[in-house]
């Protein structure tokens, strides 16, 4: 299980651990993206304007996974090939669900709004694509809550 705390109060900055483990650390901004390091390759991860979509490409820029339509209940990641499915099950909760044949089988969820400290368990996602969808799923509520 991948957990993500803030570094300080008003950052989006993040350490990201694996079974309370250090793994990475999250190097980004509200809306535009940002950057992780992992087993020495860096990864980075950029936005569109409406912080709606956002790719993550490797150091020689080739893309490793995409995703689109975050911040509506419905929303889709592409990587390894493989299409997975997002779904908010309630709007009045931090929390996205990870569906196989419409169940919900994993999840990226807040655990702490105050600490900004959130939890994915993502099972069958590589590990660059499990950070990449904790970090654009906590990036896009601070967009949201930002105003």
């Amino acid at each position: 299980m991948l957990e993500a705390r803030r570094i300080g109060a008003f950052t989006a900055r993040r350490d990201i651990l694996l079974d309370g483990r250090p793994l990475t650390r999250w190097d980004g901004t509200w809306r535009s993206g940002g950057a992780f390091t992992l087993d020495g390759q860096r990864y980075e991860v950029s936005s569109n304007f409406w912080g709606t979509e956002f790719t993550m490409t490797d150091q020689v820029g080739g893309v490793v996974a995409t995703a689109g339509k975050l911040g509506r209940r419905e929303w889709t990641l592409v990587a390894g090939g493989r299409t997975y499915q997002f779904r908010r099950p309630s709007w009045w909760r931090q929390q996205e669900d990870l569906l196989i044949d419409g169940r919900p089988v994993g999840s990226v969820r807040m655990t702490s709004l105050w600490r900004g400290t959130a939890r994915a368990d993502l099972p069958g996602l590589s590990l660059p694509a499990q950070v990449f969808a904790l970090a654009i799923v906590f990036t896009t509520w601070e967009a949201e809550a930002s105003g």
